[in-house]
């Protein structure tokens, strides 16, 4: 498949999306939308991998599905009713109230109505605290169960060796998920009730990780395991399909929600306008972020470039410490920042795969050339 069938709906996507959003407002929203599809793209791209190397393993109907009914799902779900779900269980707002306040934002921007209310982005930033323990939580213990497990093809040896023994434990990133929570909210908060938020919060971004991601494993079919493991290639085993491939496709939902937080809630440093999110965020960001998946799966890149998957779980790892931080404000770092340090794991975890099959295709040349039969035989 073409580099241009691939990113060719996105191209389009993204054309309606910024009529759309100069319809909605101006060059100023125009402007607003390309910076936040900028963000997405940026701050995702190690989403994108992951997605591939667990969208490889998936029948082609639910490969399907993730890629039409989860594009839905991550447009309007996450970038459009999530931030209003937040205002409405942290708030006591409902849904339609977050909305008219979300539309009819405080004159100037500001984060208060004359009358001294909240405005809605001020009431999302007020549950900053909960969404951050929830996603690092969720993305520290992805990060953490790749690098404890004991993987055929490993890309930083001098740490990734001493983890894996470790990782024979069992449960380690559990304890260690646990330790870190405790000390985020003893250390980072500053009341009684921030403390029990973010406890509970990342309680909850830990259950949600160990039932989805065991539910994944428990329909999985015992070939890909091996696939999981890094130690078979994806085409040599079936694909998930029935009830393996729904649970995956679950465990894609929850994992793209988790890469979401900082997204979204970056998102309201440019803009407080939901359309805009949605519109910048979700239908162009979220778009090229699944092209890219797509043409990742389609070019079989995490075969041929092996430390790609290793790249985007550092990059994940460095994502999660990064939000669990932004629990304590002074410790909020930018977004640029965060997207510089996804760059950084990936160009180097690619950069080393193409290094490796250098050496291996070197190596495999001077066999050829050694063994007898590439050497002729001297005449009698």
């Amino acid at each position: 498949m073409s580099a241009f069938r691939i990113f060719g709906i996105s191209l389009a996507v993204t054309t309606v999306a910024l009529v759309a959003g100069y319809a909605h407002g101006g060059l100023t929203a125009l402007f607003l939308l390309v910076v936040l599809a900028v963000l997405e793209v940026s701050l995702s791209f190690d989403n994108a991998i992951i997605n591939a190397a667990v969208l490889q393993q998936m029948s082609v109907f639910w490969q399907r599905m993730f890629l039409t009914v989860g594009i839905l799902i991550a447009v309007f779900g996450m970038r459009f009713v999530f931030p209003l779900v937040i205002v409405w269980g942290t708030a006591g707002l409902d849904p339609v109230r977050a909305l008219e306040l979300a539309l009819n934002p405080p004159p100037n921007n500001a984060l208060e109505f004359p009358d001294g209310s909240p405005s809605y982005e001020k009431l999302v930033i007020a549950a900053h605290p909960a969404i951050a323990a929830f996603g690092g939580t969720f993305l520290l213990m992805l990060f953490l169960d790749f690098v404890l497990h004991d993987r055929d093809i490993k890309w930083l040896k001098w740490i990734e060796i001493p983890f894996a023994r470790i990782g024979r434990l069992g449960q380690v990133s559990v304890a260690v998920v646990a330790i870190v929570l405790i000390l985020i909210s003893t250390q980072l908060t500053h009341s009684g009730e921030e403390r029990a938020t973010v406890l509970i919060a990342g309680l909850l971004g830990l259950v949600t990780y160990l039932v989805v991601n065991g539910l994944s494993r428990a329909f999985r079919p015992s070939g890909l395991d091996a696939v999981a493991a890094g130690v078979a290639p994806t085409g040599l085993v079936g694909k998930a399909a029935g009830k393996a491939g729904l649970m995956m496709f679950l465990y894609l939902e929850v994992l793209d929600a988790a890469f979401s937080f900082d997204g979204v809630t970056g998102a309201f440093a440019i803009t407080s306008d939901p359309i805009v999110i949605a519109l910048g965020l979700g239908l162009v960001g979220s778009m090229f972020v699944r092209s890219i998946t797509i043409y990742l799966v389609k070019q079989e890149a995490l075969d041929r470039f092996v430390y790609l998957e290793h790249g985007a779980h550092w990059a994940i790892g460095a994502l999660a410490v990064i939000m669990l931080l932004s629990i304590e404000p002074r410790l909020e770092v930018p977004d640029a920042v965060t997207a510089l340090v996804g760059v950084v794991f990936i160009g180097a975890a690619f950069s080393w795969s193409v290094l490796r099959n250098r050496r291996r295709a070197r190596s495999a040349a001077d066999l050829v050339s050694a063994s007898p039969s590439a050497t002729s035989s001297s005449p009698d």
